[in-house]
């Protein structure tokens, strides 16, 4: 088992960051003969006609894929074409290192950490030849990226060319450390056991009967068994198990309070606690609700907190419409 596993974390805390999958297309990135650099797989939600349209950037959490973001980005593109006056978005939806299709590509070598997980979206614009994204959401563990991200366009990382986002839209992603305190280690369990199971699975019939056999509950044996692919006669996961738990341990150790404290001119930084998530701790509630009211130059961004009622961690499962009503007048202000 992977030392930095050796803070412990409640079951609970694991559940909150998976994403459950589906089946969908995905658009994949190639290396020309030029390039070793190895970009990251997307899908894209239909491009709207004009070639100019601002982009934004959907990034999902721990061990999920973009695919799971696919039905609220289709609701906030509508949304936001059908507003006074119109608005065209295009909206890519990222595979991060480690997940996804992206699992399955080489070039993502370590550290696999938030700041490399960002970096690899500047390569895929650089890539692909885009403009810089006006807007990235990130969800969970995707919400760090997307702050990393920020941080490092407006410290210029990326080169010269690279703009940062107008808008960051961070959703039930607690900005600063995530600590161990008080927790029975429930999530090491889990991966524990991921780790331990072989790289090939006869079948997922097999594997939920064997996680049931190690004494976890079937919902949870079910949700493991939904992780699999189909590799020629066997299964196989459909992520980079070691490789996600090292984003898991940077997750954990990261903060970005300074950034949220001073945030990049003409930036705003959309901050979404979901109202019956339980990772947040009062003293960091508090914290949250203070940034708003810092006095700042006219001239330097902002940020705003907005609490999503009824829903858990799964903000756009839970509450997708009350979700959109919070993210499309930012993407509109634009």
């Amino acid at each position: 088992m992977a030392r930095s596993l050796g803070n412990k974390r409640p079951l609970r805390l694991l559940t909150r960051f998976l994403d459950s999958p589906s089946r969908h297309r995905y658009l994949l990135t190639s290396s020309s003969s030029a390039r070793s650099l190895q970009t990251l797989a997307y899908e894209e939600v239909p491009p709207p006609p004009s070639g100019d349209a601002p982009t934004a950037f959907v990034l999902h959490g721990l061990l999920g894929s973009g695919r799971n973001w696919r039905s609220f980005s289709r609701s906030l593109a509508s949304t936001l074409s059908a507003a006074s006056p119109p608005s065209d978005w295009r909206m890519v939806l990222v595979d991060l290192r480690n997940h996804g299709r992206s699992a399955e590509l080489g070039g993502f070598g370590p550290p696999h950490d938030m700041f490399s997980a960002a970096k690899d979206l500047a390569d895929l614009v650089k890539s692909r030849g885009w403009a810089w994204p006006d807007a990235v959401i990130g969800h969970s563990m995707g919400g760090k990226v997307a702050l990393q991200f920020a941080q490092s366009c407006a410290r210029g990382d990326y080169g010269e060319s690279a703009a940062c986002p107008r808008l960051l839209g961070v959703l039930d992603s607690v900005p600063g450390e995530v600590k161990p305190d008080n927790s029975d280690g429930e999530v090491e369990k889990v991966l524990e056991t991921l780790q331990s199971l072989p790289s090939t699975i006869p079948s997922r019939k097999w594997l939920v009967n064997h996680v049931l056999e190690l004494g976890f509950s079937k919902s949870l044996a079910e949700w493991i068994g939904s992780n699999l692919k189909k590799s020629g006669d066997h299964e196989t996961w459909a992520f980079n198990l070691e490789g996600a738990i090292q984003m898991f341990d940077s997750y954990r150790e990261t903060s970005y309070w300074s950034l949220l404290e001073e945030p990049p001119k003409a930036m705003e930084i959309a901050i979404v606690r979901a109202e019956k998530s339980d990772r947040w701790d009062p003293d960091v509630i508090q914290r949250l609700e203070r940034l708003p009211s810092l006095g700042r130059d006219r001239s330097e961004g902002k940020v705003s907190v907005h609490v999503l009622p009824n829903s858990g961690h799964w903000v756009h499962v839970d509450n997708p419409k009350g979700l959109l009503e919070i993210v499309a007048p930012k993407f509109m202000s634009i």
